[in-house]
């Protein structure tokens, strides 16, 4: 979206984002946050598990939403040994139960309410 400043002839470009998007962290900060290696980020973006936001000269920026989509990943691969494909199946499988109002088995309960609330 182009905004024109009403503080000269210049443009300048901004993107609106609620505050849970706003593309804040770099992939080092992200990885502190998230107690991981910058090249696991990648590996989940690869494996179209997370799509960060591109800068104009292509740096990767993570949301408040990017971080707590990531915890969720780490729980499914940490705590339920699941792989990333099963990550990417269990999360499409979220989506669809959230829009049709599904319960999800009580071991998954609390992991499909934390992800719920970030679609």
């Amino acid at each position: 979206m182009k905004v024109i400043s009403s503080h000269g002839p210049r443009a300048q470009h901004h993107q609106s984002f609620s505050d849970v998007d706003k593309p804040l962290y770099t992939i080092s900060v992200a990885a502190e946050i998230l107690e991981t290696h910058p090249r696991t980020l990648m590996l989940y973006e690869d494996a179209r598990l997370l799509e960060p936001h591109r800068t104009s000269t292509n740096r990767r920026r993570y949301s408040q939403r990017d971080i707590s989509k990531v915890q969720v990943i780490q729980h499914l691969t940490r705590e339920k040994g699941v792989t990333l494909a099963g990550v990417r199946h269990i999360l499409s499988l979220f989506d669809v139960m959230k829009k049709h109002r599904v319960e999800p088995p009580g071991e998954l309960r609390e992991i499909f309410d934390r992800y719920a609330a970030l679609i």
